[in-house]
């Protein structure tokens, strides 16, 4: 029997290694019920349990190795253990269990040598003084916990700490300093300097800081960073907490649909943990994600569940009610959220552009001039370009109210730079809008169609066909259907390199355009002989609509094929995959937009690298001629009823 279980735990040892949390978490709980385990490999099932997202099972575990080592005389073993349960528990707002078990674990450290172990109660003391705001001990402390940390020679515990001062300095406005410890600890977390639960905690609490600030910039490169990381572990994401701040950069960046699957597998993740406090933000998020892509009664849902776990949903909520039309409720909604907000200028920030853009809109003038002035207050204090492009935005859309097109369109013109140098492609988008509204206030027709076109143009890249209609509206071109355009039926074909960043890595930037462009182009000629329009690149991706599914799914084909004879003459070429969709939509000038064009982009998700997958509507109405496996009905991201979906049979005989 011990000879079983000593296999078991070094196989759950082996997939920790591997980063397969389930395995490992399934391989350690067999062995824990052949036999009681070490207080060492209960630490194991504990993070195991943690990473596969079984919070209940990880807490239990880290309980049992406490008593474990108390029992084995191991006071500094069982002080760890006492203070991860602490945390736990702190994170599922168990708050008297929590402080029990700070209690034990401040007892047990009292009597024995220093060790790591003081270094992180140190920096868990200083995250308690700062959330009470007693910031000179919070400082205190974290000073204390980087000098342990540096003595007892533990990276991880030296890493949180100096990240943990970095977050005291910013909170007592010593802005420039405490970044540039965050940026530090931040480049040893995703660089794979530290454990992967350290990492984690790491990029997520730079996440908070930057979101907090408005330092979209920086929350995009670290984001990158660890997505890099992640993909170098092959660990998908951090789980919890760390998806919403993920989900937020990446809806800020305009990649939608990706940002739904992290909002949506973090709503779930948290809900399973019990942390129904940060379940709620992801709700949230989920709400802000779907309101952009048109999904109102989606988006309301979200907004309703987020308000339910207790989140207030403001300013999504106040936006979604505009976007219905309903303005009085709007303002209503917004105008008590600023009125009821605590006087803490970044979180007043969040509110404030949603807050002027409803009072311009219902004529109160006067508040809109004071949240402007807001605004450019805290941009002044913060000085983030974000901050600045919200406040340049802001007061350009009032001067225009005000009746001075001329000054409007200089701040205007600002706005649009700073959201473009940030990569912030739906805020420019909207800051081009309001500039079109200053040029037409101003008589010069011709320079607010180019600015209300190219605001089209980038709302219909995003995927916001209640944008693109309304820029359709303003430029005086409304279609006759009067709900977005022009309504066809055509096959959507969504194409991309599969692990690009793993590509990227491997063969150094310069190789990698060289590759993209010989991608690009060996596509773009399957797609000409086929009969295909290409709607839109990104990246490495394409997405191309043809007349119908035959035409498609030959195009399909040929590329994976094409693809493979290049793999035997010139010994590489990157893996494709691509998905198929029939669908109705409708067409707005060369876009198209509306729930088949997201089925289209979610069914190519499904894809490894090297297949084709097509809606089973796709593959009928194609005749088939092209074999294909047995049905399967999946659930895609954000799409209510279910879709039948195969994978063709491309490869030749």
């Amino acid at each position: 029997m011990a000879q079983v279980t000593d296999d078991l735990v070094q196989r759950g040892r082996e997939a920790l290694e591997r980063h397969a949390w389930q395995e490992a978490f399934d391989l350690l709980s067999r062995a824990d019920v052949e036999q009681e385990l070490t207080a060492a490999d209960l630490e194991l099932l504990a993070q195991a349990g943690w990473w596969a997202a079984h919070l209940p099972a990880s807490i239990a575990a880290r309980e049992r190795a406490y008593a474990a080592a108390l029992a084995a005389g191991d006071t500094a073993g069982a002080a760890d253990a006492a203070l991860k349960v602490a945390r736990d528990h702190g994170r599922s707002l168990a708050v008297a269990q929590a402080r029990a078990w700070f209690a034990r674990a401040e007892r047990l450290l009292e009597g024995i040598p220093e060790s790591p172990t003081h270094g992180s109660f140190a920096r868990d003391q200083a995250m308690q003084a700062l959330m009470e705001g007693r910031l000179d001990r919070a400082l205190e402390r974290a000073t204390e916990a980087v000098e342990i940390g540096s003595r007892t020679g533990d990276p991880n515990v030296q890493a949180l700490a100096i990240h943990m001062k970095g977050q005291v300095l910013v909170a007592m406005g010593r802005v420039q300093e405490g970044m540039a410890l965050e940026d530090e600890a931040t480049m040893a977390a995703v660089s794979g300097e530290l454990r992967p639960d350290i990492t984690g905690v790491i990029y997520c609490n730079m996440i908070a800081t930057c979101t907090d600030m408005a330092d979209y910039r920086r929350a995009g490169e670290w984001t990158e960073a660890a997505k890099r990381w992640c993909e170098r572990q092959s660990i998908n994401g951090f789980p919890g907490v760390c998806r919403v701040h993920r989900a937020e950069i990446m809806r800020l960046r305009g990649s939608w649909l990706d940002a739904e699957e992290e909002a949506t597998r973090a709503c779930t993740e948290l809900s399973d943990f019990g942390f129904f406090n940060i379940a709620s933000d992801a709700f949230y998020e989920l709400g802000e994600i779907r309101l952009r892509m048109g999904e109102v009664a989606l988006a309301e849902e979200a907004f309703r569940q987020a308000n339910e776990m207790g989140r207030d949903p403001m300013p999504g909520l106040a936006l979604l009610r505009l976007a219905e039309g309903k303005r009085d409720a709007a303002w209503a909604a917004i105008r008590r959220a600023v009125d009821e907000a605590p006087e803490e200028p970044l979180r007043r920030a969040r509110l404030l552009p949603a807050f002027v853009r409803i009072a311009l809109d219902v004529g109160e003038l006067d508040r809109a001039r004071t949240g402007v002035e807001e605004l450019e207050s805290t941009a002044a204090t913060f000085q983030t370009p974000a901050l600045e492009a919200m406040a340049a935005t802001y007061r350009g859309a009032l001067r225009t109210s005000e009746g001075d097109p001329s000054g409007a369109q200089r701040s205007l013109r600002r706005g649009v730079e700073l959201w473009r140098e940030i990569d912030l492609p739906y805020e420019a988008a909207e800051a081009r809008a309001l500039l079109g509204a200053a040029y037409r206030a101003e008589g010069d027709e011709d320079a607010a169609l180019l600015e209300l076109d190219a605001a089209r143009a980038a709302f219909e890249r995003l995927g916001a066909p209640r944008d693109v209609q309304r820029m359709v509206d303003l430029m005086g071109t409304a279609d006759a259907a009067g709900a977005g355009g022009e309504r066809v039926e055509r096959a959507f074909m969504f194409t991309d390199i599969v692990r690009s960043t793993n590509l990227v890595e491997a063969i150094g930037d310069e190789a990698w355009a060289d590759l993209v462009r010989w991608h690009d182009q060996l596509l773009r000629v399957c797609f000409e002989r086929h009969g295909g329009q290409e709607v839109d690149h990104a990246g490495d991706g394409f997405f191309v609509a043809f007349e119908d599914a035959s035409r498609a799914l030959a195009c399909a084909v040929e590329i994976q094929r094409k693809l493979v004879e290049h793999r035997r003459s010139a010994g590489f070429a990157p893996q494709v995959r691509i998905g198929v969709h029939v669908a109705q939509a409708a067409k707005v000038g060369d876009a198209y937009l509306g729930k088949g064009v997201h089925e289209a982009a979610r069914i190519g998700s499904l894809a490894g690298g090297g297949d084709i997958v097509a809606s089973e509507d796709a593959a009928r109405v194609a005749g088939g001629g092209f074999p294909a496996s047995e049905p399967r009905e999946v659930t895609l991201k954000g799409i209510g009823e279910p879709v039948s979906v195969v994978t063709i049979a491309w490869q030749e005989e």
